[in-house]
């Protein structure tokens, strides 16, 4: 009896206690080992910051059948370094593919400053010592699609396709020299064109909250009846630290190397330096 009764007294207590774990253990559940950093839980990502970059910048423009002078904008005309603004998206409908957009305006003005050498622009001579302003405008869109070939809890490798143009206006003004038309009272040069690029990106997480990117993409079109030739090279590394899964912040150093040769006008432009901004996602 004394038996009987003991078995059915673990056997209540051992009731009592499996309904008693049943919801603990349905409220604990473990994350998955490969459950992605915070920062990869996204499908909208913007990034705007400030880039502080050196510029060098040369630019040829042929008018009337006059061949330009090759212009340094800042050993000839004193250009000066500044900081510009940095605006990026991303969309990410699938954790391997991504749709890139960037936007880079530089803009450069000065003036009046004093030509150091006779200059050829746009059909028109500038002699040395003529006191000119001038304004150069730099305006690049990119456009690219990023699949991420490995993808992994701590960082992922993927290539990238892109396209990029490239729109350059430059423009002289003085009283000493008149401009033709329709561009008076300034002479403006205009280069523009599309280059296309393929390359790769590669991230890299030190602690699940900060990661490593570096990223490589540029083309060479060689020249086509010595017409029409353009390179592109852009070089971009950077640390992310993710204060939350939407909000982190983001410093970098990026080279950009653009050369362009439409007929008989040049251009040349290499932009590098550090920068830094804000990455909010949704």
């Amino acid at each position: 009896m004394q038996k009987s009764f003991s078995v059915r007294l673990y056997a209540a207590l051992g009731a009592a206690l499996l309904l008693t774990a049943s919801p603990a253990l349905a409220q604990f559940s473990p994350r998955p080992l490969n459950d992605p950093p915070g920062g990869e839980t996204y499908h909208i990502e913007g990034f705007a910051g400030f880039w502080g970059p050196t510029a060098d910048m040369l630019i040829s423009v042929e008018e009337l059948g006059i061949v330009g002078s090759t212009v340094d904008f800042k050993n000839d005309l004193g250009l000066t370094d500044r900081r510009v603004r940095d605006l990026r998206l991303v969309l990410r409908p699938a954790r391997k593919h991504k749709f890139r957009f960037e936007s880079i305006p530089l803009r450069y003005q000065e003036g009046p400053v004093t030509v150091n050498r006779d200059i050829v622009f746009v059909g028109q001579r500038y002699r040395v010592g003529i006191p000119l302003s001038w304004l150069l405008e730099w305006q690049t869109y990119r456009l690219g699609y990023e699949y991420d070939i490995v993808s992994r809890d701590r960082g992922f490798g993927g290539l990238i396709l892109e396209a990029k143009y490239t729109r350059v206006r430059a423009d002289l003004t003085t009283p000493l020299v008149t401009c033709p038309e329709p561009d008076p009272p300034a002479c403006v040069g205009r280069i523009k064109g599309p280059v296309p690029a393929i390359g790769g990106i590669v991230r890299v997480y030190v602690v699940p909250n900060i990661s490593i990117t570096t990223e490589v993409t540029g083309l060479k079109i060689p020249k086509i009846q010595d017409k029409y030739e353009a390179h592109y090279a852009d070089v971009d590394i950077f640390g992310t630290v993710n204060f939350t899964p939407n909000l982190g912040a983001q410093i970098g150093w990026r080279s950009i190397d653009v050369g362009l040769l439409f007929e008989q006008d040049t251009g040349s432009f290499v932009v590098k330096g550090m920068y830094f901004g804000l990455v909010a996602r949704y």
